[in-house]
């Protein structure tokens, strides 16, 4: 019921010849209620607000009003309280800005906030005290607090009253200025002896409709008589205050006097009564009446204050005075510019004077304070036109064109006319419109961009920019990463490039160690039709950082065993210890490598070269010094932060390695380091010595098996025939064939074992049988035992089939054998020849010998020319040439004069008397394989 009475006192005024509308409105209207209906006030029509994006401006009505474009209407948007707004000012209005594009235009909207009687009146203080001395005459007046009231007009505060009303009453005393002060006024004498204290209700009263009211309780101390009351010396004071002033300025003392002495004349000083503004902004002294500021004052908010100072006695009199504070304004408000409507695309045709932006000016300072001027940037075609009041239209002043300037950045800046002058500024981005003719272009022709290895995947190396000269999407630039490999690698498993913004981040953490450097093409690409595009090279450089410790080659360090340096007892100064060897994989100075001495059990008597780690002696080495010796050696790089490894180096000062052992002793070892190096130790004796054993057992084994197939040979009494191989001679130069071969057989009958050896090729066509070896023939090749030939059996075997002897080719008797084409193969063996024929049989090859190797020249076939028909190559078996012959100790040679020597030896070694045949010593037996390899290490020592 209140709201829609208050409704129907709402006031319309319209003024269509100045574009302006007035509305009043009460405070308190609840949200959604209708202001007025600017469409038919404005003549608008309705469905233009939409497309004329029509809107408030303001720089705070919006917050309380809002346009409704459907209906054409003013809203309320939020509660508005006129107090809030406007204090104690009257009249109270919002002023805002109906705002239409497509053409710009604005109205001005006035709002007059009415107000209603929401606010009762109210005391600073729920109760004031007062002593006031029994001979206190009638009239005598008292100041009492006064009340207030936010409400103005009929609504504000309208009367007081005071009860009970035996002793006092209240009224109102109108000053010259206009302002109210409530005086309580004794109208009946006191007497103390029958009431000390007296309690009152003081009511203050407002005029609207219904009544509010405010109540403040007044407290009596009834005192003995005090005939004097304090006297202000002035009855209004005036001051005045910058604002912002810091808090704690003291503006003014009052200053009040009091006839009565003692007690009764000590004055104190407080504020009775102050409005609402002024309220916890000043502050009096209680003793000497001095103003002083508590907070900030600013003189956009409030110009002035006013308040009452009270001065009372102990007695209980008083008095009290009027003070007037003035704010001076300074110049502490910049401009403000507020941009009502922009453009933020001009097309290059546009035509003079095109509005591009309009732009709001306020200074809340006053007076030249708040003049303000404002201008653009030069050399640019545009222009700033003041419109109505604090507007200005930014307007084309010149034609455009986009090739030249694609963009522009206008910076409007405004001052104001204080001192000093303050001043703000804005930029406005404007862009020319144009088609799609120009391509990406980088800013650099390459780029080359760092990272140091080790870095956390995702790292932004680097970033490429691109510029296009065309406009929007002409101009939005894409970046795509091109493909290529990098060691056979996608590059995109290195990096990866954001599209929009062109940063390129790690994909993964480099080792510097691993890879240097890689490059890569990165195209722009524009967001025309057809898109316009451009490369660009981008090489990587990874750069090296010191993640790699030095590392320590020499001296090693060993987990328990004891390595020492020895240094004779007689070196002198600068004696080369050792050298300490470490390296560093990084690179540069962080490879950089300095040798320190740490720690030292005599840091007199060694010292570390910084740059190459000799460890050498500084002074002589004396028997004082200790023999054992510990230096603990630091290797540090050249990195930030430097790295850095130690190592310990042992050195003994002794001259014998004895006492190098008997001081080196009692080092400590790791106690399970020691066990198990004694279980290798061990472990180790007992295979080795199994080993030896073992090797003991089959070396014996083998001499005894070699010494009883020497017995057996040389117990055998069956001869040996001699067979001729094919390739029995060899010219080496001076006949046909390449090489000689020199064999030693030794072959028996009846035992079924055979050891063959041959040798390598010699350079005589000579067969020898060393008289003086008991042992088989002269070995010139390589031995090789019968027993690793695969062709050569332990066990003998028939002759082939193709061997073919005659009873002319077979040395001894004709009638030792069988038919004369007897095959070797199937026939019977041949039987044991007699001792006859043994001899027979050696003279016959003597003397074949001797006849065949004096024919032998150059150019002939060997043995061709020896032997009959019957008896050639083809037909003799394929056994080692060199014979020996068991129970002999004849040689064969190609030499005539050895060999008739030969012969005759034979001879008489075939026939001997009887008596020394049987005092004959025996031969040695034939050497096994075995002991004819040893025999050839030998000869090779």
């Amino acid at each position: 019921m209140r709201e829609g009475v208050l409704l129907c006192f709402s006031v319309l005024f319209v003024c269509s010849v100045l574009g302006q509308v007035s509305y009043s409105i009460p405070e308190e209207m609840p949200k959604g209620s209708v202001v007025g209906n600017v469409a038919e006030d404005f003549g608008l029509d309705i469905k233009s607000l939409n497309s004329r994006k029509a809107r408030i401006f303001s720089r705070d009505g919006d917050k309380y009003v809002e346009l409704h474009k459907e209906r054409g209407v003013l809203l309320v948007k939020n509660r508005i309280d006129r107090e809030t707004l406007c204090a104690q000012l009257m009249p109270c209005a919002l002023h805002f800005q109906i705002i239409l594009e497509n053409p710009m235009e604005f109205y001005s909207v006035t709002l007059e906030i009415t107000d209603i009687n929401d606010n009762p009146p109210s005391f600073e203080k729920s109760d004031v005290r007062f002593k006031i001395s029994e001979s206190a005459v009638r009239g005598a007046k008292f100041i009492l607090d006064r009340a207030v009231d936010l409400d103005v007009g009929v609504n504000a505060l309208h009367t007081y009253t005071l009860e009970p009303k035996e002793h006092f009453v209240v009224k109102l005393h109108d000053p010259a200025d206009g302002s109210k002060n409530v005086e309580m006024i004794l109208e009946k004498p006191l007497d103390r002896e029958k009431q000390e204290h007296i309690s009152l209700v003081l009511t203050a009263l407002d005029g609207g409709e219904p009544q509010m009211t405010g109540t403040m309780q007044v407290l009596i101390t009834v005192l003995d008589a005090n005939d004097n009351a304090p006297v202000f010396t002035q009855s209004v004071y005036k001051a005045s205050i910058r604002e912002n002033s810091p808090v704690g300025t003291i503006l003014m003392a009052v200053t009040a006097t009091d006839a009565d002495e003692g007690s009764n004349g000590r004055i104190t000083y407080s504020i009775s009564s102050i409005i609402e503004n002024a309220r916890g902004v000043f502050d009096v002294n209680a003793e000497n009446g001095e103003i002083t500021l508590r907070r900030n004052v600013d003189y956009e908010k409030t110009h002035s204050f006013q308040m009452n100072i009270r001065a009372s006695d102990d007695g209980g009199l008083g008095d009290s005075c009027k003070v007037m504070i003035d704010v001076t304004d300074i110049n502490d408000n910049k401009p403000s510019i507020q941009i009502i409507s922009k453009s933020k695309v001009i097309s290059e045709d546009a035509t003079l004077g095109t509005v591009v932006t309009m732009i709001n000016i306020e200074d809340a300072d006053s007076g030249d304070n708040g003049k303000v001027q404002c201008y653009i940037n030069e050399n640019i075609p545009f222009l700033m036109k003041s419109s109505t009041g604090d507007f200005y239209s930014l307007i084309t002043e010149s034609e455009l064109d986009r090739e030249i300037a694609s963009e522009y950045n206008i910076t409007v800046t405004c001052s104001d006319e204080g001192m000093p002058s303050l001043s703000s500024s804005i930029t406005l981005n404007l862009q020319i419109s144009d088609v799609n003719d120009n391509a990406p272009v980088f800013e650099r022709s390459s780029y080359e961009a760092y990272i140091v290895e080790n870095n956390t995947p995702g790292l932004s190396i680097f970033t490429v920019k691109a510029t296009d000269a065309d406009w929007k999407q002409n101009a939005r630039v894409s970046y795509i990463l091109e493909d290529s490999f990098v060691n056979g690698v996608p590059v995109s498993s290195y990096v990866s490039l954001s599209a929009d913004s062109g940063v390129i981040h790690a994909v993964r953490s480099f080792d510097y160690e691993q890879i240097k450097d890689f490059q890569f093409s990165v195209k722009a690409q524009d967001g025309g039709s057809p898109p316009l595009s451009s490369n660009v090279t981008v090489k990587i450089l990874i750069q090296d950082q010191n993640d790699n410790p030095p590392q320590v080659l020499y001296p090693v360090q060993t987990g328990g065993s004891m390595v020492a340096e020895m240094v004779p007892r007689s070196a002198d100064v600068g004696y080369l210890v050792t050298k300490v060897v470490a390296v560093d994989v990084d690179s540069g100075q962080n490879a950089w490598l300095s040798y320190k001495l740490q720690k030292a059990t005599d840091r007199a008597l060694f010292e570390v070269g910084l740059q190459n780690g000799e460890i050498r002696t500084i002074r002589q080495v004396t028997d004082k010094d200790a023999v054992k010796q510990r230096l603990t050696v630091i290797v540090e790089d050249n990195g930030q932060p430097s790295r850095s490894a130690t190592v310990i180096v042992n050195v003994a000062v002794a001259d014998s390695f004895p006492e190098v052992m008997s001081e080196f002793s009692d080092f400590p070892h790791d106690k399970e380091y020691n066990d198990n190096l004694t279980f290798h130790l061990v472990l180790a004796l007992a295979v080795v010595s199994f080993l030896f054993i073992t090797c003991l057992v089959v070396i014996i084994s083998v001499k005894i098996y070699r010494w009883r197939q020497s017995r057996i040979l040389y117990h055998s009494n069956l001869p040996v025939i001699p067979y001729y191989p094919p390739r029995y001679s060899d010219t080496l130069g001076t006949g046909t064939l390449p090489h000689v071969y020199n064999y030693e057989v030794c072959r028996t009958t009846d035992s079924r074992k055979s050891d063959k050896n041959f040798g390598i090729t010699g350079s005589q066509n000579v067969l020898i049988m060393d008289p003086s070896s008991t042992g088989t023939m002269q070995r010139i090749e390589n031995e090789k035992s019968i027993l690793d030939e695969p062709d050569s059996p332990l066990e003998q075997k028939p002759p082939n089939n193709d061997w073919r002897f005659t009873q002319g080719q077979r040395p001894g008797p004709s009638g030792a054998t069988g038919g004369p084409e007897v095959a070797m193969g199937t026939g019977p063996w041949p039987q044991p020849p007699t001792e006859a024929e043994q001899l027979q049989a050696l003279m016959a090859a003597a003397n074949e010998v001797s006849e065949a190797t004096a024919t032998l020249g150059p150019g002939t076939m060997g043995l061709s020319t020896r032997y009959s028909p019957q008896f050639t190559l083809q037909h003799v078996p394929d056994y080692r040439q060199n014979v020996y012959i068991p129970g002999s100790t004849a040689t064969l040679t190609s030499n005539p004069q050895q060999q008739q020597a030969t012969a005759q030896q034979a001879t008489q070694q075939a026939l001997p008397p009887p008596q020394a045949s049987a005092q004959a010593e025996p031969p040695k037996a034939a050497q096994t394989p075995a002991s004819k390899k040893k025999s050839t290490k030998k000869e090779k020592k």
